[in-house]
């Protein structure tokens, strides 16, 4: 792995330096290889005041890191920046092995994971976006086929066609995507058409979305510690303690530095976030570099126009904490206060594998979705009507229930839509 530290001197009212230092970014990409299927053999970084226009770090730096792939017999050399096609090409040919960047490494790990026909598109779409402006001159890359990463997706057939064709096929990516598109938004307006909320679980890849999500809902939505163990989105319903029922959206983990082809093609995904009436924001409160990853997620939805919707800040893996004296509560306002979250955010902490919080979690849901908002009513019903009372009970919460000769007296909390509904036997 090779990472670039950029010496670059703070400007007076420039912006801020980035959070994460190259050893915590180099720490992250050693995540992603691993969960690719590399083995890490050695680290190299260079201090450059800025980056070298023709192999990214300098000609001694280049001659180190030789002799460490020879002496290590490494088959890639993995860099942790973007690299152009003019570099990667350079880098080919000094090395004699292949060389692959950030980029090409998350586009190889969801090609490995994507599932439905969406995703193999929108994946499939980024790749050839990617490979467009390196089809000149491809030399170790196209000689070497076979498995290991950077070899997934399109496939070595398409790194020799030219670029007509490549163009064809884009032109097919993308109105193949246009048609899941206009499925997804029919789907969103049957959706709106009854008063069901969508709920979103956004956050940090690898922060336990998809355990959080089983835990929910009961699904059996892989949940793996590898980054983006899960690529395409999961809908299922879950009940409310106020008997409401709203969908539950499973979405892509975020990561910094994510390819724009990447956030392009995956637009499908994330209006299921701009559309959402409330985001589970999940963070993994055992990071060490929680508040940045907050930061940084906080960062993207604000970027796709959902700064704005109400969100929980749900701090997952308190069963992994170090017994520090800090009591969850503290913790949850800490963080927030560390990543300076909007004011339409709330925190709690909870634990998606053993399950503590979970109540109070399901509680904290129900206050803050404001669709088909909840209040108190007080309902005459015959007691014959027993259609009636089951809907009661199946869409709200029956708080005491009286018989008075023939008329059943109820206090529940219900839904909105179920009051108009049931409005005719509402007590004066």
């Amino acid at each position: 792995m090779v990472g670039l530290d950029l010496k670059l001197r703070p400007r007076k009212g420039g912006p801020e330096a980035p959070p994460f230092t190259v050893e915590e970014s180099l720490d992250e990409l050693k995540t992603l290889a691993e969960s690719a299927g590399a083995s890490i053999e050695e680290t190299i970084i260079q201090a450059r005041p800025a980056p070298d226009a023709a192999t990214l770090i300098g000609s001694g730096k280049l001659d180190e890191l030789k002799g460490l792939i020879h002496a290590s017999r490494a088959d890639v050399a993995l860099f942790d920046s973007e690299l152009t096609p003019t570099q990667q090409r350079n880098l080919e040919r000094a090395l004699d092995c292949k060389v692959i960047d950030r980029t090409q490494l998350i586009l190889d790990i969801f090609a490995r994971r994507a599932r439905t026909r969406e995703g193999q598109l929108q994946v499939e779409l980024a790749q050839l976006n990617y490979l467009l402006p390196r089809l000149t001159g491809h030399g170790v890359e196209m000689s070497r086929l076979g498995g290991g990463i950077g070899t997934r997706g399109p496939g070595e057939t398409k790194l020799e066609t030219d670029r007509r064709r490549i163009y064809r096929r884009l032109k097919k990516l993308n109105d193949d995507l246009e048609s899941v598109r206009a499925s997804r938004g029919t789907q969103r307006r049957q959706r709106k058409s009854v008063p069901l909320a969508t709920i979103a679980l956004v956050g940090y890849t690898n922060a336990g979305k998809s355990t959080l999500f089983n835990r929910l809902t009961g699904a059996g939505v892989l949940a793996d510690a590898k980054m983006f163990a899960t690529l395409d989105p999961t809908v299922r319903h879950i009940t409310l303690p106020s008997h409401r029922k709203v969908l539950l959206s499973d979405t892509v983990g975020f990561i910094r530095n994510l390819p724009t082809t990447l956030v392009k093609a995956f637009r499908a995904t994330l209006e299921e976030v701009v559309e959402a009436a409330l985001l589970l924001h999940v963070v993994d409160s055992s990071a060490p570099h929680a508040a940045q990853q907050t930061a940084h997620v906080l960062k993207v939805l604000a970027e796709i126009g959902a700064a704005t919707t109400n969100q929980i800040l749900v701090l997952n893996k308190i069963d992994l904490l170090p017994d520090s004296g800090e009591n969850s509560h503290s913790l949850a306002q800490r963080i927030l206060g560390e990543v300076r979250a909007p004011e339409n955010s709330q925190a709690i902490a909870v634990s998606a594998r053993g399950g503590d919080g979970f109540e109070e979690l399901l509680d904290l849901i129900d206050r803050m979705l404001t669709l088909d908002p909840v209040a108190h009513a007080t309902f005459r019903i015959p007691a014959s009507e027993g259609s009636i009372l089951h809907a009661l009970h199946e869409g709200g919460r029956v708080l005491s229930e009286q018989y008075s000769g023939e008329i059943c007296v109820l206090e529940a909390e219900v839904p909105q839509s179920l009051r108009e509904k049931l409005a005719a036997y509402l007590a004066e």
